[in-house]
């Protein structure tokens, strides 16, 4: 079985504990708390220590997770989370909110989940950590989604899909949340450069040079593809944020990149001129001069074409494009 598939009724084994944890977005430590204190734990148990989880199993400490996340005393919330389960309820018809909700004059959903659609799984757990600024959880369910599926299909596939989804929240919600897409992309910046290995030794003439145009503070995407190239074994220098053009320009000249990323997030900060004044760029000796391939990376670009300058679409499209640069 891999990680986060349903368990299959009468399936030998089920999920481990930290399996659901990272399903859920809490720590392992919660989900056998909840077990010692409130008796929510597997209805089964197997041989040895190990306790494994069905999909009625998971399926309860979901709904635990549901009421908490409304507010409601995790004693409370066990309780109706195994009431539910002995009765079997139809899931198909929209349940009401508990009793003790409707007293409070609370509605069911306060700070309702992000929209995440058929998103993986993975995904909710990223989205109810975040929610609930958990920071334990949050490194540990990016450290475990990383390794499982690497460092680009994690991007993918997990992380962005999350990221979108608290951008939308923040947008719908009245500039609320401000402070989970913070807190989130935070937690994805440190996950990334843990994940990378040292920085690969320059290569003179073989470097790679990234770095945010003027103006530009977005730098989370820069730091995947940065951690990706790392992951590579390719050398990268990142300048990270809003790099004035006159330092982006010295950096070029005294380094002698074999290519240059320059990323805008916004088309108010894509420049154009920019990037044709980089591609124009030359050093060596007379005779045997070279220029850097230049890419512009990110939706500020769009629209913005640039003769001889490539535009990837996506963390795997840019590797796809740099490495040559370097390994050719």
């Amino acid at each position: 079985m891999t990680l986060f598939d349903e368990p299959k009724p009468g399936q030998e084994g089920g999920l481990t504990t930290g399996e659901v944890a990272r399903r859920l977005g809490v720590a392992p430590t919660t989900v056998r708390s909840w077990d010692r204190r409130y008796g929510i734990g597997p209805d089964r148990h197997t041989g040895g220590k190990h306790r494994r989880w069905t999909a009625a199993d998971v399926a309860r400490l979901e709904r635990m997770c549901a009421l908490t996340a409304t507010g409601l005393a995790p004693a409370e919330a066990a309780r109706l989370a195994r009431g539910d389960a002995r009765l079997g309820a139809d899931r198909g018809a929209p349940e009401p909110a508990p009793p003790s909700l409707r007293r409070r004059g609370m509605r069911r959903h306060v700070g309702a989940g992000l929209q995440l659609g058929d998103a993986r799984q993975e995904c909710k757990g990223l989205a109810r950590a975040a929610l609930r600024l958990d920071a334990a959880a949050l490194d540990e369910l990016l450290k475990a989604v990383i390794s499982d599926y690497g460092l680009v299909a994690a991007w993918h596939e997990v992380i962005m899909p999350t990221l979108q989804a608290v951008g939308r929240k923040w947008e719908n919600s009245g500039e609320k949340y401000v402070e989970v897409e913070h807190f989130l992309s935070w937690h994805i910046a440190g996950a990334l450069r843990r994940s990378a290995p040292p920085a690969a030794k320059d290569r003179p003439g073989r470097t790679i040079l990234l770095a945010c145009v003027p103006g530009e503070n977005h730098t989370l995407p820069l730091e995947a593809l940065t951690a990706a190239l790392a992951e590579r074994g390719l050398p990268v220098r990142m300048f990270g944020a809003a790099l004035p053009v006159e330092a982006l320009v010295e950096a070029i000249r005294r380094t002698g990149p074999a290519a240059v990323g320059l990323w805008a997030q916004s088309r108010t900060t894509a420049s154009r001129p920019l990037a044709q004044h980089v591609a124009a760029m030359e050093w060596g000796v007379l005779g045997a001069r070279r220029s850097p391939v230049v890419l512009t990376l990110g939706p500020g670009w769009t629209g913005q074409s640039v003769p001889g300058v490539l535009h990837p679409t996506g963390l795997a499209e840019a590797l796809t494009a740099l490495e040559p640069s370097v390994i050719g």
